[in-house]
């Protein structure tokens, strides 16, 4: 994320959609019903739903928040997917859906540790579902025994993703990377690399996917269409990816802005976003990544657990993370750069889940959330 004034002055390009959470929010116009979530969060008087509220803030692809919670009694929920809120462009077999519901069930588990609780998971019990995630539910969830506090829970309200441009003349130093690739809990593999050669090849790779999903009408459709512009779209759709700010209002407003505009695949809006989001890859200053030896949904859920961990780890860390796994996703226009991730990354035919980009920044803000009672099922 850029300096908002630099790159949201260029009226029209959808390089915003990459800059949701930028710096240089007007106060009068900061979406406070929509980020009220982070400040309610561990404000319930029950157990269940105290740990929930924490839950709910954990990172998701494209900011969709698709879980639903059934609340069975005060220590026992299943978890299901909201399957309004897939991503069938970019997330076609709902992979990293399902590592985002990974990451919810594990900052659970660190929300129930700080009351004492130890929280177990038994996933898929009715059956996982290969090809697309269902009805079916995702975990049945219980607080039972004892457990002493995680101490990567104290991030949890630091922890964003971030954006911005990375600060190019600051290195990662290797002992951080040490540190945090010892975080993992969940059988995933968890690598990491700040030598020139790797970084480079891998912000190469990483630039070029992201320019593919830019320049690909129906995966680029995917994000314009998920585009909350302004305090009021964002306070009525915490979702998605939010624009906040008071000169995204006025240019949505006056039309340079507007999601007709964006939406114009011969406009130069598309263009500029693909060279926005190929120069954040090109200011890595380290990478991360989480490999599993198969592909299962457990597998993706054990790494969002590990991911969250990760991220949480590094916010303790001083570091900036951001998420760059679209040479990961399984769609036709991506299958040559999935390949080579996985040629560099996976030699012995694992899976590799997610690709971090890490550096130095300025400080992320908060993505939007829906209220915890919106992701209740009634019942």
């Amino acid at each position: 994320m850029t300096s908002r004034r630099n790159f949201l002055a260029i009226a029209g390009s959808s390089a915003v959609i990459l800059a949701a959470g930028a710096g240089g929010w007007a106060m009068t116009r900061t979406p406070q019903t929509a980020l009220a979530p982070w400040s309610h969060a561990g404000q319930y008087p029950d157990i269940m739903r105290r740990a929930l509220s924490w839950a709910i803030l954990a990172p998701n692809p494209h900011n969709r928040q698709p879980w639903l919670v059934d609340l069975i009694s005060e220590r026992e929920a299943v978890l299901y997917v909201d399957t309004e809120r897939l991503l069938p462009h970019t997330d076609p077999y709902n992979r990293q859906i399902a590592i985002g519901l990974g990451a919810f069930l594990e900052v659970f588990r660190q929300a129930a540790a700080q009351d004492g609780l130890s929280a177990s998971f038994n996933y898929f019990p009715e059956g996982e579902s290969r090809d697309q995630l269902d009805t079916r539910p995702i975990a049945r969830i219980r607080l039972q025994g004892e457990a002493e506090p995680d101490p990567l829970f104290a991030a949890v309200l630091q922890r964003h993703t971030n954006r911005e441009p990375y600060k190019t003349d600051r290195h990662v130093r290797v002992g951080l990377l040490d540190d945090l690739t010892d975080w993992g809990q969940n059988d995933v593999a968890i690598n990491a690399a700040a030598e020139p050669s790797r970084v480079n090849t891998l912000r190469t790779i990483a630039g070029e996917a992201m320019n593919i999903e830019m320049m690909t009408d129906r995966t680029y459709m995917e994000s314009v269409d998920l585009m909350r512009i302004g305090k009021a779209e964002i306070n009525a759709n915490p979702d998605g990816i939010a624009i906040p700010g008071p000169l995204p209002e006025l240019m949505r407003s006056l039309g340079p802005m507007s999601h007709a505009t964006l939406s114009n695949l011969d406009g130069a809006a598309q263009q500029q976003s693909a060279d926005f989001v190929e120069h954040q890859a090109a200011t890595a200053m380290a990478w991360m990544w989480f490999t599993s030896a198969g592909n299962s949904r457990t597998d993706q859920i054990n790494t969002g657990r590990d991911y969250v961990r990760g991220h949480l780890r590094a916010t303790q860390l001083g570091l900036a993370w951001q998420p760059m796994s679209q040479a990961l996703q399984e769609y036709p226009e991506m299958a040559d750069h999935y390949a080579r991730i996985h040629t560099l990354l996976a030699p012995e035919g694992e899976t590799v889940q997610m690709l971090v980009r890490l550096g130095y920044a300025a400080e992320a803000k908060p993505s939007p959330r829906w209220p915890l009672e919106t992701r209740l099922i009634d019942t």
